[in-house]
This record gives structure tokens, sequence and C-alpha cells, in this order.
């Protein structure tokens, strides 16, 4: 492995590719902490120190997707998460429009919902903008991401905004709707001139950055302290967390390479003097389809009815009541995980086709021994790839899930819970393995070896020697994929008691 990253030196282009992106990277943490006129930066800090990073909610996860810019008060503060959302607007309507969905099959169709998708972009952020303004402008009024900062207002005497008015407004809104385009357009040239997906890389970013802070913390939390000689947590705790941890990024490397492979069979052809076909391929699904797209899409939508609930009934207790059970309360898990499970089979829905895969196989000669080629070979893939999300799904579920509840069981602060599991893990081991499999490719492509001995990341394969229509999706690996999750379960329940 050691040969391989000094291998990424000896390529010019790849060299270039990973210069750019670290440059790139360089540009988004200075964002991140360029503050926005008119804001005290000091009062957000020291709220966040106190309770927000404590308590977690959507504060604490606005804070993480951006890297810390909101705790900066930054021109990031938004982060990407607009676009994303815009995203997600888009393939929606792509499913249920008939006029987008040809559109998306045309020739060029891909770009101009591209430049809707922008589109879609600017408004929300313009949106958020003005709503995060108005929040800074008046803290006290609204139940937005917000919420409680009044206290450290008091205790501090320093206003978090002196400028009321919209010239402030004004300026907060264009500052931060431009931020995050910028960040839009890095994340572009990220994914076109360096290496790995530029979105997920600058989500990735800004959730390592609040690794210091989330060690520092856990100091505090598991270390005793000298005036008292006694931790907050037993450090018992840490060592279960510490083992769960890494049966976590087992568990997240396991079902991010898990493929399960379909054989294909090619009939001879004579073309001229030469004979083509007749060799066996294999064509792998994998278990988890759509990566950490579900993941970050789930998130993506719950933000949004914190900050509209907060804005548009500022006054109501019972929108505050709801905004608090939405953003930290069992309906907030239960929100969570059905939006995963769901957003799991619409990625495969709207990026996994079936039809055209058997259409395509038809063409060239190619047929899954034991299903006819058409229709009944399409419906094979599509009831395989159905099993096959069913079982990702709930294993992506759990592990985003349980992390977050044994942090609350176990009275972890929730800036150190989400490094020992959940979304922040699942991000950030799906899009290392995603870099690493980019750079792997550059570095076989040109002779060299890759990451690991044999020159290619494997994965787990959900192989059998032969497939029927009867049996298509009952591969014995997908029991060890359900005992995985079930292991999983049962340790989390086991940490959970212990604490309790």
């Amino acid at each position: 492995m050691v040969s391989a990253f000094l291998n990424t030196v000896k390529i010019p282009e790849l060299r270039r590719r990973i210069l750019f992106t670290l440059a790139v990277i360089v540009i988004v943490r200075l964002g991140a902490a360029i503050t926005t006129p008119g804001v005290n930066s000091a009062v957000l800090q020291e709220w966040f120190r106190t309770s927000a990073d404590r308590s977690g909610g959507v504060a604490a996860l606005f804070n993480l997707f951006s890297g810390g810019a909101l705790e900066n008060c930054a021109i990031f503060s938004l982060g990407i998460m607009p676009y994303i959302s815009a995203s997600i607007m888009m393939q929606l309507l792509t499913a249920v429009i008939p006029r987008l969905g040809r559109l998306a099959r045309e020739d060029g169709g891909r770009q101009k919902i591209m430049q809707y998708t922008r589109y879609a972009t600017l408004v929300l952020c313009i949106f958020q903008g003005y709503l995060l303004a108005v929040s800074f402008q008046h803290p006290e009024s609204y139940h937005t991401v917000l919420g409680g900062i009044s206290d450290t207002i008091r205790n501090l005497g320093v206003p978090l905004v002196e400028d009321t008015g919209w010239t402030f407004r004004v300026v907060t809104v264009i500052s931060l709707t431009t931020g995050t385009l910028f960040l839009m357009w890095l994340g572009d040239q990220i994914t076109e001139r360096g290496i790995g997906n530029g979105i997920s890389l600058i989500i990735t970013i800004g959730i390592v950055a609040r690794l210091p802070a989330a060690l520092a913390q856990a100091w505090k939390t598991f270390v005793p302290s000298a005036e008292t000689g006694t931790s907050q947590v037993s450090p018992a705790i840490l060592v279960l967390m510490v083992a769960f941890l890494f049966l976590v990024i087992a568990g997240v490397i396991t079902i991010t390479q898990g493929v399960r492979k379909i054989t294909v069979q090619y009939a001879k052809r004579v073309v001229g003097r030469k004979m083509y076909g007749g060799q066996t391929q294999y064509m792998p699904l994998k278990v988890n389809y759509a990566g950490v797209m579900p993941i970050i899409f789930a998130w993506a939508i719950l933000l949004f009815p914190t900050q509209i609930l907060g804005f548009a009934f500022k006054n109501s207790r019972v929108a505050k009541q709801i905004a608090d059970m939405l953003s930290t309360g069992w309906a907030h898990y239960v929100f969570l995980a059905a939006m995963i499970f769901f957003f799991s089979y619409f990625w495969v829905a709207t990026q996994f086709q079936p039809s055209q895969i058997a259409d395509d196989l038809k063409k060239y000669g190619g047929y899954i021994p034991g299903v006819r080629p058409g229709k009944p070979t399409s419906e094979f893939l599509d009831f395989t790839m159905t099993r096959l999300t069913f079982a990702g799904a709930i294993f992506l579920t759990l592990i985003a899930i349980l992390p977050s509840l044994l942090s609350q069981g176990l009275h972890v602060p929730q800036i150190t819970a989400q490094f020992f599991g959940g979304t922040s893990l699942l991000i950030i081991v799906g899009v290392i393995l995603d870099t690493m499999r980019q750079v792997e490719t550059h570095l076989i492509q040109r002779h060299y070896d890759g990451f690991l001995r044999k020159g290619r990341i494997r994965g787990r394969s959900f192989d059998r020697a032969s497939y029927s229509r009867g049996d298509a999706a009952g591969s014995g690996a997908l029991v060890w994929l359900y005992v995985g999750i079930a292991v999983i379960v049962i340790g989390g329940v086991a940490v959970f008691l212990y604490g309790r």
C-alpha cells in the first residue's frame, strides 16, 4: 500500500489531479473561516461551545456538514446542502413528470436538468440565507437553528448582530448565496479536474474538520479532571464505544464493497472470418447501490422543517415543540430511518434500469443462464436488485440511527458520538473508498500495482456456482449480511444497557 501511494507521484496526470484537489480543499477551509459582515462570531462560538455541540440537534448537524462554518458565521455557512436539496427535487420531478423524464433521456438533456438544478439551488440559497439572516438579527423571536442562543447573548452582554435593518439582510443573503454557489462550482471542478466526487468530498472535508473539536470534547468527557478526580462518563464506556467503532467501520466497508456477481454468457457469433463471443463474464450488482447518498438526502430534507416552522410560527409554543421533536426527539429518528430507507430504493429506481440492461444484453448476444432474454431478464434483474437493496437499506439505516441512540443513552456529547459511528462515519468511509477506487484505476491503467497486493480493491462477492429463476436472490452471502446486522444490533443494545 505504501508503494501505491508513492506511485501516485510518478504519474503526472494523477499528481496534478491530487494537487488540484488539495488546493481546492484549502480554499474550502479558508471560506469556512471568513466571517459574514456584521455578525459577531464570538457569540456563536461561545454558544456552540456551551450548548449546541453538546445537545446536538439541527444546529450541530448544520455546523457539522458546513465544516464549522456556521460556528464562525462564515460565508460558507449554508454549505453544499442547498445544492443537494435542489438535486433531490429535480430527481423527484424527473421521476414523476413525463416531460422531464423524456428530457433526461435525450441528447443534452442531462445538461439542461443540471442547469435547472442550479437555478433551484439559487432560489433555495436566497430562501435559506434570508431565514438565517433574520435568525441572526432576532435569535430570541424565531425558533430556528439558533434556538437557545438568547441566554448566551445575555451572559456575554454583546449582541449577535448590531444592525437589525434590511441592509444586513441583503448583505448576508448575497454573501451566503455566493458562498454556496462558489462551493458548488468548486465541487464541479474537483469532479472534472481533480480526484473523487467533488460534492461528496467537500462534505467529507467539512466533517473531518470537526474531528479535533470532537477529540478535545472526548478528552474532557472520559479523562478524569484534576479538580474532582472523576470523569463525566466512565472510561469503560469509551472502550466499548471504540470496539463498536471498529465494528461499524468493518460493516460499512463490507456493505459498501459488497457485490453479487450475476453470470452472463455470450453466444458465439461469426463476423467475417473471426469468431466473437463464447466467453463468460459477470455483472456485479452492488448491495449498497446508492452509497452514502440516502444519508445525505435524508439529512438535507430534515434541515427544512425546523427552519420553516420557526420562521412561520415564531410565537407558537406548539410549533417550537414540533421543531424540537423533529430535530432531536423520537420522531426525528423515525423520519430519518424512513427517509434513508426510501431514498435507498429511490436511487436504485432512478439510476438502475433493468429494462435497458436486458435490451443491451439481448442486442450483443448475452444472456443469464437459466433466464430467457428480454422481459424475463429484466424482471430477474429487478427482483434481484430489490432483494439486495432491502438488505443494504436495513444495514444503512441501522448504522445511521443506532450510534445516535447510543450517545443519548450513554450521555456522550453529540460532537464526539458523531465520530464513533453513524452518519459522519458512513460518509467518510464511503467517500474515501470511492476516492481510493478512482486513484487505483489511474494506477492500474498505467501498469502500476493498486493499494492491495493483487492490484485492485476487492469487494465481498455475493456469488454462486449457478443461478436459477427460483433461487436467484437467495444467495447464502445475504444470510451473513443479516447475521452482521444482528451482531451490530446486539452489540449496540449491550453497550446501551451497560451505560445505563
